[in-house]
């Protein structure tokens, strides 16, 4: 179990990031909130997930480790693994998630994408005694530090890898196509590829 890493951030991209340890480059996927706070070149530490299946390793990494501990927490439940319990902590920070366990509020669940009206009833009945109770402060959906991922291709390509992003947290490809060139209309088009993601998030994610 590799329960975390510290070193160089070698590259950030809207997915994941390399960070060196020993000499060797290890690519760990994260939501776009923790990948917002890495900046190439310099040092960071994150918590881990290592989830091993037959054909794959694949590591995850967090801000810290109570978002690492809801990670493990979702996939308790039956129908939820790592790619969708990524997706929901990309979606829903973990004070939003928490308070939307505790108070079974099932519209903000299922604006996840992957998880319908029963999936959502079977995260609260399973969850909510299990979650610890949300900081009355809160926090929005998608906070976080409003920081930009340092290597972003500017114009079509950057579209096409936010775009991109979106369809691999499970969203469909034209509502993310739309979400995307809306965001962008309104940030403009100087606006970087993680301020877009993050944007076409909290877009996307109290519509569906």
């Amino acid at each position: 179990m590799i329960s975390s890493v510290r070193g160089e951030v070698l590259s950030v991209g809207l997915d994941h990031a390399v960070v060196e340890v020993g000499g060797v480059g290890m690519a760990v996927q994260a939501t776009p909130t923790t990948l917002a706070g890495l900046r190439r070149g310099q040092h960071a530490r994150l918590d881990t997930a290592l989830v091993v299946r037959e054909d794959s390793l694949t590591l995850y990494g967090f801000a810290d480790a109570a978002e690492r501990e809801l990670f493990g927490l979702l996939q308790t439940v039956t129908g939820v693994g790592p790619r969708l319990a990524l997706a929901t902590l990309a979606v829903l920070d973990p004070g939003a998630l928490s308070r939307a366990l505790a108070d079974g509020n099932l519209t903000t669940l299922t604006s996840v994408p992957g998880i319908g009206r029963k999936g959502a009833e079977r995260l609260v009945v399973e969850l909510r005694d299990k979650v610890a109770p949300p900081d009355a402060s809160g926090g929005d959906v998608m906070g976080g530090p409003d920081a930009d991922v340092p290597s972003v291709v500017a114009g079509g390509t950057m579209r096409d890898q936010v775009v991109e992003a979106l369809v691999g947290l499970g969203f469909a490809a034209k509502p993310a196509e739309k979400a995307v060139d809306e965001t962008v209309g309104d940030l403009g088009e100087g606006a970087g590829s993680s301020a877009v993601l993050r944007a076409a998030l909290h877009r996307l994610g109290p519509n569906r």
